[in-house]
């Protein structure tokens, strides 16, 4: 079967990632002798600055790994929280009945930074200033600036130059949006990590760390964000002006955590993935929807294989929001959720025709709670948004028409430890710059409501039910695979098709992920202006008339979107013969596998 690209193979270690600058620097870690720990790290900080409208310092990250010192994965969760200060009755006050798209208080604790530093002193092997060298240089001395890059800032300039004008000595260089390829530095950045390396000092590799995670949460860093949001009043997607609510005591009080992945059998297959303070779970319900049929017999290019796996997600997703959420906070079902019997009775829901309906499960004691979500269903509009709304590219319908909206990486050494990160967030294009940093903060809180009573209720401390879902599976014979796609809403659809093709129908990664994409927009989005789109699926032209006419045909509102546009998928795995593979996603013409 003809291919974009080759499925990269080696023994001493691959890497993938959404950009090709991070793929290689990711790989420059192992051949100077660092770990997979030491790659994920630099990778990270690099995507920063190549992809810097879809992933920043301020941001959040989920990472999933195993060590190879040990059988069972690992989470690390880079999600912040809420800040103290973010209550439904504060935000009533203010006369918002939803968490604004953007701006200064759609902000929660920045997460990613303290992630990448726990995860380098407990697992890497390289100094600080190795890992971050890479980040700093590509800020100083510049990079080609990616189009997608050059659009999203084209887009909201006016609004920097009119409501946030911190943003535009970073971003509109002699204030013009700058143009696609051309050389792009951030040096007010570069400065930030060199002055963070100052702070770390001298001494040990740890105490280099701690002091580092010290100047950002408690020291500069936090300092000036706390300034920021406090004397800062400026415009968001509400219409109105607004201060941050994120100050230096929430920033000083959170930390990065490890914790079990949620697990599921399908088949010979052990899925990991985050547990339901994010999205992962529904990967896992979707699975096991599924696995009452005989997927093998059934070729991913027949429309009743499209029409199985859309109708099953609606069933997950609808779960998703009646269920998922912070487990600190509220009581998530994920056990009763992922069962057999409560599989087998969601399954008899999938018939011939489509399904119109939001149909979550509802499981003793859940009633009200059930009712209450569903009356937050909103049916999307064309009049919906705001300044900087939603995901950066990847919303609504044009999920695929927009250079993604998040950034992805797998990287595996010759040791076998395997890292899978989904970092996301801190786009400048949602949420005004602090000058003195160069970067933007995140708006994650969007994805709370301002309704008491439900699993995602906003709450001081409470993470956000998170889109971000990187993946790591197991297979009884020892072949360990992970894989991820930036995708808000589509991240679990896009990764589950692959590892259908993948398990089913006997494809390798770089065939899996080739092959034509499609997945549903049925259930309320995640991000602002959390609509939902009842019924639709959204297929790349690839998938054929056959599939289109049949989908449609079974009362399916099929939207056709361009071949080679939809998700940003990237793999790897490691075989019971130490053989690495790795593959990487042509679409977008950005992404890269790299190995030897």
């Amino acid at each position: 079967m003809f291919t974009t690209r080759p499925e990269i193979r080696g023994t001493f270690g691959v890497v993938t990632s959404t950009h090709w600058i991070a793929s290689g620097v990711g790989m420059a870690m192992l051949e100077r002798g660092g770990n997979a720990f030491d790659a994920a790290v630099a990778i990270g900080f690099v995507l920063q600055i190549v992809e810097p409208h879809l992933c920043g310092p301020a941001g959040e990250v989920p990472i999933i790994f195993r060590s190879a010192s040990e059988e069972r994965p690992t989470v690390l969760c880079g999600q912040g929280v809420a800040p103290a200060a973010a209550t439904i009755e504060h935000m009533r006050s203010m006369n918002l009945d939803m968490v604004p798209g953007s701006g200064l208080i759609a902000a929660v604790v920045p997460g990613s930074f303290d992630a990448w530093m726990t995860l380098l002193r407990d697992h890497g092997s390289m100094r600080l200033a190795d890992v971050l060298e890479p980040a700093i240089h590509y800020a100083e001395a510049g990079h080609p600036l990616l189009p997608g890059v050059s659009r999203a800032i084209a887009d909201v300039a006016d609004a920097f130059r009119k409501e946030w004008p911190t943003s535009a000595p970073v971003w509109l260089p002699n204030d013009e949006a700058p143009a696609p390829q051309q050389l792009f530095r951030n040096p007010t950045l570069a400065a930030t990590w060199r002055r963070i390396l100052s702070a770390a000092g001298e001494g040990t590799r740890e105490q280099q760390i701690e002091r580092a995670r010290a100047a950002w949460s408690s020291g500069f860093v936090a300092e000036a964000i706390d300034r920021f949001c406090r004397t800062q009043e400026l415009m968001d997607a509400s219409g109105e002006r607004h201060k941050g609510l994120l100050t230096g005591d929430d920033m000083a009080k959170w930390q990065a955590s490890y914790e079990s992945p949620q697990t599921f059998r399908y088949r010979d297959w052990t899925f990991h993935k985050t547990g339901p303070w994010g999205q992962g779970p529904v990967l896992l319900q979707t699975l096991s929807l599924l696995a009452g049929y005989d997927l093998s017999k059934l070729p991913a290019t027949e429309p009743e294989f499209a029409h199985l796996v859309l109708e099953a997600l609606k069933l997950a997703f609808a779960d998703r929001e009646a269920y998922y959420g912070d487990p600190n906070f509220t009581n998530v079902p994920i056990d009763a959720l992922l069962s057999e019997s409560y599989a087998a009775e969601r399954r008899k829901l999938i018939g011939h025709g489509a399904s119109h309906e939001l149909r979550p499960g509802v499981l003793p004691g859940f009633d009200a709670q059930i009712a209450k979500c569903l009356s937050m269903v909103r049916i999307a509009t064309n009049e919906s948004g705001g300044l900087g709304v939603g995901e950066p590219t990847m919303m609504h319908l044009k999920p695929t028409l927009k250079p993604g909206d998040t950034v992805h990486f797998d990287v595996i050494d010759r040791f076998g430890n395997m890292v899978s990160a989904t970092p996301s967030g801190g786009w400048p294009q949602s949420s005004p710059t602090i000058p003195e940093l160069g970067f933007a903060l995140n708006t994650r809180a969007q994805m709370f409501w301002l309704e008491p009573g439900l699993p995602g209720s906003l709450a001081p401390g409470k993470r956000p039910r998170t889109t971000l879902t990187p993946t790591l599976a197991t297979r009884d014979d020892g072949l360990s695979l992970i894989c991820g796609t930036p995708g808000g809403d589509q991240q679990d659809q896009w990764q589950l098709i692959l590892l259908l093709r993948y398990i089913h129908h006997g494809l390798d990664l770089q065939q899996a992920i080739d092959a034509p994409l499609f997945h549903s927009v049925h259930f309320p989005a995640s991000f602002y202006p959390r609509e939902a789109l009842l019924g639709t699926a959204v297929l790349e032209e690839s998938c054929g008339e056959k599939m289109i006419a049949e989908l449609k045909s079974r009362g399916h509102k099929v939207k056709v979107a361009p071949e080679w546009s939809a998700g940003r998928l990237t793999a790897a795995s490691r075989g019971t013969d130490g053989i690495l593979r790795a593959a990487a996603t042509p679409r977008l013409m950005q992404a890269y596998a790299v190995g030897r």
